[in-house]
């Protein structure tokens, strides 16, 4: 790799050399992520992993790419780097255990205007913290200088992960019924989605970013940035505690689009608008932007990361073991015979 540098290409924006620095700052960041299954370091052309199917009859992988979206756009202003990497692994794993798969391992694409080794290796230090909060392997990854084509103090994160988990385990929505009980699983904030209202709602610059509000306990920029949950160890436990009918990912669409993504056309989620316990920010954002309340559950979480539908016997034990793997958790709503798909009341 010493050998590796060509003053030509550095001429035309990219510099190889910094890239090798980028991949010597992130190793102390990766190596927090090594599992069992990682049988080769980074550097390689490709992540070896080694899957442990133990006490799983039939494998089946699953797997879930996601970005961070325009919420990337408050990190520059803050330049604040190290939380999106967080966001990026969750709004993977988050989607891969709606089946009921457990997170292997992930790989992030990175792509800059300039490559500065140590923003790189600062928003990887925040891949790999997602990592270990879903308790995956970051194996591998990329970075790429796309000089002309974006500034150089800005970038674009993608990530994809997989997950394994055995076809006979796989969630089955087809088992809910009306009566069927829906658990919220709580959010951190506005998670990774929604953030092209949002910044139209503040106008964000970096003095509005900065304004502290009594209601939020933070500055807007810090309660914007707040980084989205991640739920692996939580719907792990529920998996291994109570029979889960099904689980939605809160992500963009709200409430309207992903709930109906895991029932069957004849049942629609019934919700009392008073059950929903809605964060400090969605208020500060439906007040500020004038945006009404059905608008507000179609496009953000309000407050609800996840919702998790078991029978209404299980359904507090399946709280209890939420709240045990450290997550927050209470009853949502329930299931009802019709074909509305969504209805809060």
């Amino acid at each position: 790799m010493n050998n590796s540098f060509s003053e030509s290409y550095k001429k035309a924006g990219v510099d190889v050399t910094a890239g090798y620095k980028s991949v010597e700052l992130m190793k102390k960041h990766i190596a927090k992520t090594m599992t069992s299954g990682c049988i080769s370091g980074i550097g390689g052309f490709g992540g070896l992993f080694e899957l442990d199917i133990t006490g799983i009859s039939k494998p089946v992988l699953v797997s879930g790419t996601d970005g961070v979206g325009t919420k990337i756009k408050i990190a520059f202003i803050m330049d604040k780097h190290d939380t999106v990497g967080i966001d990026c692994v969750a709004m993977c794993v988050n989607d891969i255990i709606c089946c009921g798969a457990k997170p292997q391992f992930f790989l992030d694409y990175i792509a800059c205007g300039k490559n500065i080794p140590e923003k790189i290796a600062e928003i990887v230090s925040g891949v790999a913290e997602g990592c270990v909060q879903a308790e995956c392997a970051l194996v591998g990854g990329e970075t790429a200088e796309h000089p002309g084509l974006m500034p150089e103090d800005e970038y674009d994160l993608a990530g994809f992960s997989v997950g394994v988990v055995d076809k006979d385990k796989i969630l089955k929505p087809d088992t809910q019924k009306a009566g069927d009980i829906l658990i919220a699983i709580k959010s951190s904030g506005v998670h990774s989605n929604g953030f092209s209202l949002v910044r139209r709602v503040f106008d964000v610059n970096e003095q509005k970013l900065s304004m502290y509000f009594n209601d939020l306990g933070a500055t807007l920029g810090e309660t914007l940035l707040t980084p989205t949950r991640i739920y692996v160890k939580a719907i792990m436990n529920l998996i291994n505690t109570v029979n889960v009918k099904s689980i939605s990912h809160i992500t963009g669409g709200g409430f309207y689009e992903n709930i109906p993504r895991a029932l069957p056309k004849n049942l629609s989620a019934k919700i009392e608008r008073n059950a929903v316990q809605v964060l400090p920010i969605f208020d500060l954002i439906a007040r500020s932007g004038n945006i009404p309340e059905r608008d507000m559950f179609n496009t953000f979480n309000m407050g609800v990361g996840m919702v998790v539908c078991v029978d209404k016997n299980d359904a507090d034990n399946a709280v209890a073991a939420i709240k045990a793997a450290g997550e927050d958790a209470y009853i949502l709503g329930e299931l009802v015979e019709s074909e509305d798909g969504v209805i809060i009341c």
